[in-house]
């Protein structure tokens, strides 16, 4: 089905309204504590494996690259600053954001996505039950409390992992790469990443329950809209990063 720019445009405004519902929802009273326990648990359950498999060759990676760059510069000593800002500034949160789409969001559309085509959300429409404060606001405090549990544990292997490859596969002496940590790298940089990974968590999840709730045509819109989901994440996160870098490197001094 093609998608006019109207109809782009519409879906755009309908996204962000739901975003704004979501917002204003989250302090009303009663707290669906039961349900934010089992959707936090069932999002760590998904993505904490795969996201400590993916950050150590995220860190192996960034490790061995750095590690060259600096030795033909002849600055071997800042090997280990660098891997920690480009693993704790960018990779962390980027993997946390990425799994929590891919794993925790694409189950939250596909299973507000069956209770759509089941009528349940209009069942509890009708009984006077908002699905946005029922359903939607404990997954989005779940997958903002999981993202940033998940992007301090993606920042330690993957500092492990950048630690490992550097000094026993570049043979780089390990005094030099502990002791240049807080050479460039300061503690602004760590909240910087648990601010991104809090947002990147709430934007995953905002846009998979919308395309949740408005899925239709069957299973087969269903599967459609989990697609579409992931597309349209990767895409926000993408622009979000962005935006929050260029917005902390104004307002945060670098040390030099």
């Amino acid at each position: 089905m093609r998608l006019s720019p109207t109809g782009a445009l519409r879906q755009s405004g309908n996204l962000f309204a739901m975003a704004l519902d979501v917002v204003r929802t989250m302090p009303r009273r009663p707290f669906q504590a039961r349900e934010f326990i089992q959707q936090a648990w069932f999002v760590a359950s998904v993505t904490i494996l795969p996201t400590a498999l993916v950050s150590i060759p995220f860190g192996a990676v960034i490790a061995l690259q750095i590690g060259s760059l600096t030795r033909q510069l002849g600055a071997q000593s800042f090997s280990g600053a660098a891997s920690v800002l480009a693993v704790l500034r960018e990779a962390s949160p980027i993997v946390t954001a990425l799994l929590i789409a891919g794993a925790g969001g694409t189950a939250i559309c596909a299973d507000l996505g069956a209770r759509k085509i089941r009528e349940e959300i209009d069942a509890m429409q009708v009984l006077g039950i908002d699905p946005i404060h029922r359903l939607v606001v404990p997954r989005v405090l779940a997958s903002m409390v999981v993202a940033v549990l998940l992007n301090g544990l993606v920042s330690v292997v993957g500092v492990a992992g950048g630690y490992f490859f550097n000094v026993v596969l570049q043979n780089g002496t390990p005094g030099a790469y502990l002791a240049s940590f807080t050479t460039l790298a300061q503690l602004s940089d760590l909240w910087a990443a648990e601010i991104k990974a809090l947002v990147f968590g709430a934007i995953a999840a905002i846009v998979a329950s919308y395309k949740g709730l408005t899925a239709k045509g069957g299973p087969k819109g269903v599967g459609d809209a989990v697609n579409q989901s992931v597309v349209i994440t990767f895409m926000l996160l993408f622009v979000t990063n962005f935006v929050m870098t260029a917005v902390y490197f104004q307002v945060v001094p670098q040390r030099g």
